[in-house]
């Protein structure tokens, strides 16, 4: 017996309608934009960097305003938006306490070209980005380092930072549709503490404490925060149950920042894969969207820990020296009755129990860089040198696979007539996929002169991969290779407040293939390899940022699934995809009473070479994508002061593959959402009462898909409506 391993140019169709209303509609937007707001430039000066290696300003500001000016997670060190020659989006803070996400797609839904991904019966965190990703992709961050975690949009969070397009130069293995990096509030040197409490129109809600301020004055400041949750969930069935706990520590000096941060999380969520497709028909169950067709056994159980320690110490003028460690954990088990097939004339479903038990996936993140602010050879250089170490493991204990029963009917369901899986099967047990990565990188923004700068960087990767599964264990891919990674951009300053860029990027990741039997088990197999063409445009003032951009990204090697056995899917290596497309974003504040967040996207895509997929798009990506949000500031009304907003999204209709070329299109959809809020002094504090209602006139949706042969569904959440009451102190 073996024993178990341990531990292309820019290409858009100038010809297509809609590609040219959309760049002259863009155009425009930032043509009049630019002379409205032409009196108010972006000053660049001395800064302060809190202890996420932000601009303190950008920091304060993400705390009122729905604009962004600056973030890390495109060149990681603290350049303007403006500067950056790729398409940056950042959700802040006020944007997330007026809208209430509770989730992190449903955080990022309103930033273009993004999406939901797969989540594994709503489990995982998954984002497609430009069409691309996939839950567990190692595309989320936070804080810049690598997570693990199922559940990333936590209590914690402070803003949501995205980086579309590839980011490997800067991360190493990834998919060329982007990152998230998830942004944690941080200790603060002032007092201040809230206690809120909420609940929901499904049933059920939760409390939370959240506490910051300076540890006498030896410079030290703590935070913690303590969330739980208890929810009914909107099906027939099911609850949620989340607690968190998470304290944190800096220490600011004259010249050196340290915070140590972690967080604890215990969950119980449902596992629910969603509706079904009838494949006769190729729609959707008819069925009652609260109609689940599964158990009550059902249930993902786990917890999860993160704990950061940054360093950043200020050398001397021109040095800056930054070091961190990341450790991210993720261990759950669940059960679930999963679909397998069903007769549409009758209704009788067959189901198989299934289970997974001691699931652990463990990532490990260290990174040391320097950055140079110089000057030499005339011009000033923003250079960044450093070197990264990552070991993302991840193993599944015992799966267990029940016999099917068909004894259950969708028309007339009927839950409880069988047991919790409890058979292992030694064929699919020990799940394993052990990914090591260390690189050097270095980068350098050159600013040539007072308009062009020119960033370049190069990272040299060596990467481990082995995967497989099975008792004895059968190897799925045993990879070991180096990857040299290059980035190039180019951005023309047309004024301090307004600018034009162009890229080059590339972007790669090891393909994971965890075989079924010896017969697929492909051994050394190629990685993803991803190249984009980006041009943009951006305007950014003290009011509004705005991003214009078009792109064509191209991936070969690409990993996908095809049906293996009954209630079975298997990894296969297909050919060549491509995606390319528009997007337009804008946020910021329209004048002293309005802010606004709007985007639309255009995104194309296609399965370019592939023996089963060729010309058909890739799962889950609408083609059209638009949100427009606008909340008024009404300034003082009564005894208190007064916010209010409403606005929606729109998905144009999307597909799902059943793995054999077939494609099945689920419609498009407008979903609505409104809040108002109130703030008010009450005994020396600040109470602030606030009301959202999300999906406002109760769209019936479809928000992503996963499996093949029948795809499973999701449904997007009815009408809901969210009380919320916090004293601030």
């Amino acid at each position: 017996m073996t024993s178990r391993p341990q531990s292309a140019p820019l290409s858009l169709p100038r010809s297509n309608p809609r590609y040219r209303s959309a760049c002259a509609s863009g155009v425009l937007m930032l043509s009049l934009a630019q002379p409205l707001w032409a009196a108010d430039t972006v000053e660049l000066g001395a800064t302060t960097i809190d202890s996420t290696g932000v601009p303190a300003t950008t920091t304060e500001k993400s705390q009122t305003s729905y604009q962004a000016v600056a973030s890390t997670v495109a060149t990681r060190t603290e350049t303007p938006l403006i500067e950056v020659p790729a398409s940056v989006n950042v959700v802040t803070h006020r944007v997330i306490e007026d809208r209430a996400p509770q989730s992190l797609d449903e955080a990022i839904n309103a930033v273009s070209g993004v999406k939901q991904g797969n989540t594994l019966g709503g489990t995982q965190d998954a984002i497609i980005k430009r069409g691309f990703g996939t839950n567990r992709d190692n595309s989320i961050m936070r804080d810049g380092m690598q997570s693990v975690q199922a559940r990333n949009f936590t209590p914690t969070t402070e803003r949501v930072e995205v980086l579309k397009g590839p980011a490997s130069m800067l991360y190493g293995v990834q998919d060329p549709g982007g990152v998230i990096n998830v942004v944690t509030k941080k200790p603060q040197l002032t007092q201040a503490t809230s206690v809120s409490g909420w609940g929901t129109s499904f049933g059920g809600g939760g409390g939370q404490l959240d506490t910051t301020g300076p540890v006498g004055d030896t410079g030290l400041a703590y935070r913690l925060i303590y969330d739980k949750q208890q929810t009914d969930y909107w099906r027939n069935f099911g609850s949620t149950d989340q607690e968190v706990i998470a304290p944190s520590l800096s220490w600011f000096g004259d010249d050196t920042t340290i915070t140590a941060a972690y967080e604890h999380m215990e969950y119980s969520v449902p596992f629910d894969r969603g509706t079904q497709i009838n494949t006769t028909t190729g729609k959707v169950l008819d069925i009652p969207r609260t109609r689940r067709l599964d158990e009550h056994f059902n249930i993902t159980t786990g917890r999860s820990d993160a704990f950061n320690l940054t360093a950043e110490h200020r050398l001397n003028d021109d040095w800056t020296l930054k070091a961190g460690y990341g450790y991210s954990r993720n261990y759950y088990n669940d059960h679930q009755s999963r679909y397998i097939s069903a007769n549409f004339t009758t209704g009788q479903v067959t189901r198989r129990g299934d289970a997974t038990r001691d699931a652990l996936q463990v990532a490990h993140t260290a990174t040391v860089s320097a950055l140079g602010d110089l000057q030499f050879g005339g011009m000033r250089h923003e250079l960044l040198v450093g070197v990264d170490y990552m070991h993302n493991d991840r193993t599944l204990g015992d799966l267990y696979r029940s016999a099917n029963d068909t004894g259950f009917n969708y028309n007339d369901p009927v839950y409880g007539q069988v047991a919790q899986p409890s058979t292992v099967s030694a064929a699919n047990s020990d799940q394993t996929d052990l990914l090591h990565t260390h690189a050097l990188f270095v980068q350098d923004a050159i600013h040539l002169n007072d308009q062009w700068i020119l960033q370049a960087g190069l990272r040299y990767e060596s990467f481990s991969e082995l995967t497989g599964k099975g008792r004895p264990f059968i190897v799925g891919a045993d990879t070991s290779r180096s990857k040299l990674v290059p980035r190039l951009g180019l951005v023309y300053m047309i004024r301090p407040d307004w600018s034009v860029y162009g890229s080059y990027t590339e972007s790669f990741r090891p393909n994971t293939l965890i075989a079924a039997t010896t017969a697929t088990a492909l051994g050394d197999v190629a990685p993803e390899e991803g190249k984009a063409y980006e041009i943009g445009t951006k305007f950014q003032n003290d009011y509004l940022t705005a991003t214009l951009a078009a792109y064509t990204i191209t991936k070969k090697n690409v990993q996908t699934t095809a049906a293996c056995g009954a209630g079975e899917s298997c990894s296969r290596i297909g050919g060549e995809a491509r995606s390319r497309g528009i997007e337009l974003d804008v946020t910021g504040q329209l004048n002293e009473f309005w802010s606004l967040t709007g985007s639309y996207a255009l995104t194309d895509t296609e399965w370019t070479k592939d023996p089963i997929l060729q010309g058909t798009p890739l799962d889950g990506v609408s083609k059209n994508t638009a949100a427009l949000y606008l909340t008024r500031d009404f300034g003082h009304v009564g005894i208190g002061d007064l916010r209010a907003g409403f606005g929606g999204r729109y998905m144009s209709k999307w597909g799902a593959n059943d793995g054999s070329g077939n494609e099945y299109w689920l419609p498009s959809a407008k979903v609505a959402d409104a809040f108002v809020a109130y703030k008010m002094k009450l005994d020396h504090k600040d109470l602030t009462l606030q009301l959202n209602v999300k999906n406002l006139f109760d769209e019936t949706y479809y928000v992503s898909s996963s499996g093949t042969g029948s795809p499973a569904i999701v449904i997007g959440e009815p009408r809901q409506v969210i009380a919320k009451a916090t004293l601030a102190f």
